[in-house]
C-alpha cells in the first residue's frame, strides 16, 4: 500500500474540499485517463484495488500512471475510550482529490481496452468519475484532409 516513507508531522488537520482542482487536470503521460468528477479522500486501499483492476484486465500490457498519492494521515481514537485526551493515532493514508483530477493514466491499449479497464477501477473510488482522452492539437489525420479535398473538387467541378 501507498503512504510517505516519513513525514514532518505525525498528525494533519481535515482540511475542506472545496473548490476545483488547479494541478493535474489534464493527461500527461498516457493516452486516456480517469478524471474526478466529485471531491473525495480516497485511501491507499482503494488507490491499490483499483490498480489491481486495471493491470489484471489489461494482462499487464500497456502502462498505467497513478497520479494521485496518499500523504494525508486520518487518524481514530479507538473504540469505547472517553472523550479528551488529545487526538487519536493515525490508522490510514489517504488522498484529497477534488473534481477535475486526473487520478489514473493509461497507454498502450486500444480506447476499448481502456476505457473498460478504466471503468472497473471507477468502481472502486469513492465517488464518481468520468474517461478522458488526450486532446490532440493541430493533428489531423490524412484521411480527413484527401476527403475534405476530394469534397472540395467535386463543389468546384
Amino acid at each position: 500500500m501507498l503512504m510517505p516513507k516519513r513525514t514532518k508531522y505525525r498528525k494533519m488537520m481535515r482540511g475542506r474540499m472545496t473548490g476545483k482542482a488547479h494541478r493535474g487536470v489534464e493527461i500527461s503521460f498516457g493516452e486516456f485517463g480517469l478524471q474526478a468528477t466529485e471531491p473525495a479522500w480516497v485511501s491507499s486501499r482503494q488507490i491499490e484495488a483499483a490498480r489491481r483492476a486495471v493491470t489484471n484486465y489489461l494482462k499487464r500490457g500497456g502502462k498505467v500512471w497513478i497520479r494521485i498519492f496518499p500523504d494525508k494521515p486520518v487518524t481514530h481514537k479507538p473504540a469505547e475510550t472517553r472523550m479528551g485526551s488529545g487526538k487519536g493515532n493515525p490508522e490510514y493514508w489517504v488522498a484529497v482529490v477534488k473534481p477535475g483530477r486526473v487520478m489514473f493514466e493509461v497507454a498502450g491499449v486500444s480506447r476499448a481496452q481502456a476505457e473498460e479497464a478504466l471503468r472497473r477501477a471507477a468502481m472502486k473510488m469513492p465517488m464518481d468519475c468520468r474517461f478522458i482522452e488526450r486532446q490532440h492539437i493541430g493533428v489531423t489525420s490524412t484521411t480527413e484532409d484527401d476527403e475534405a479535398g476530394a469534397l472540395a473538387e467535386e463543389v468546384v467541378a
